[in-house]
């Protein structure tokens, strides 16, 4: 319940970023990195957890690792918001689609590691569909392609950190370091009379304030789902948060899929099947090996 909390929650937030507009994505993001700092600094008030922030922050190693982290996700933000609020939640969702690829490759091309045979024809299925898109689009399909790589290489450099700093120290730690470039946009914003914080009543207010919220609670409860589940649960439920962004796009928000377009997704998804199998057919080895150690 806690994975699908935290996917089905990722997947419900364009329609929470449309009720954000006239703001723009700097504006969304700024406040985002602001209000989650405020949010993360009363939990850990409340769970007496500032400690973990001392420490982590003592550790250059760990707080360097968190600052590219930092810069990372709030790449992947900007681009994500910027995609919703232009009417680019398709390529969005696709982004997230193709990213269980991109984690693959960096596994290959960063650690060096080597890929079983179904692996090898996901990533080349995965290439085919990006070509197909390509010419579906016009254009690289780059909005896709930015927030699976930002999203990768952060799964990527957060693993170096392991277990050494909880979800909730880490969001803090990775907000708290964007948050004077967050103010500074703010401020730049305001003096542009560009911002609408203030400008547009309470509820509008209200919501932008609430993003700290709609930040902090979904990764709080990946982080639950993350200690109970096993790593090919957690693979298999990640797939829900793409799909719900796909279907929102399609239907509430009324977004064209060309017959081109279909058939690029449709390559995308069998290339996820076959990673998926892979992925399954790997655990059952696995655990059939630890079971006949035992």
């Amino acid at each position: 319940m806690y994975g699908v909390g935290a996917y089905g929650l990722w997947g419900l937030m364009p329609i929470y970023f449309i009720l954000l507009l006239p703001a723009n994505s700097i504006e969304i993001v700024a406040n985002r990195v602001v209000w989650s700092v405020i949010f993360c600094a009363l939990i850990i008030t409340v769970a007496r957890g500032w400690g973990k922030i001392r420490t982590a922050v003592k550790n250059k190693r760990i707080m360097g690792t968190l600052a590219v982290a930092g810069v990372l996700i709030v790449i992947n933000w900007l681009t994500y918001v910027f995609a919703v609020t232009t009417g680019n939640t398709v390529e969005a969702s696709l982004g997230y689609f193709i990213n269980p690829l991109v984690s693959v490759l960096i596994g290959v091309i960063v650690l060096k590691e080597k890929l079983r045979p179904l692996q090898w024809i996901a990533v080349g299925v995965g290439f085919v569909a990006v070509v197909v898109l390509t010419f579906s689009y016009g254009k690289l399909p780059w909005i896709a392609l930015v927030l699976a790589f930002s999203f990768g290489t952060y799964g990527f450099v957060k693993n170096r950190v392991g277990g050494k700093v909880d979800a909730i120290t880490s969001l803090s730690i990775e907000t708290a370091v964007l948050t004077p470039f967050a103010l500074g946009a703010m401020v730049v914003l305001t003096l542009a009379g560009q911002a609408t914080l203030t400008g547009m009543g309470a509820g509008h207010f209200w919501l932008l304030a609430s993003s700290g919220i709609v930040t902090a609670v979904p990764l709080l409860f990946f982080g639950a789902s993350a200690s109970r589940l096993s790593m090919t649960g957690i693979g298999l439920l990640q797939f829900m948060t793409p799909l719900v962004q796909f279907i929102i796009a399609i239907t509430l928000l009324g977004e064209h899929m060309s017959l081109e377009r279909w058939i690029g997704f449709s390559i995308v998804w069998v290339a996820l099947a076959i990673l998926i199998a892979d992925m399954l057919i790997s655990y059952r080895k696995t655990a059939r090996l630890r079971s006949l150690a035992h």
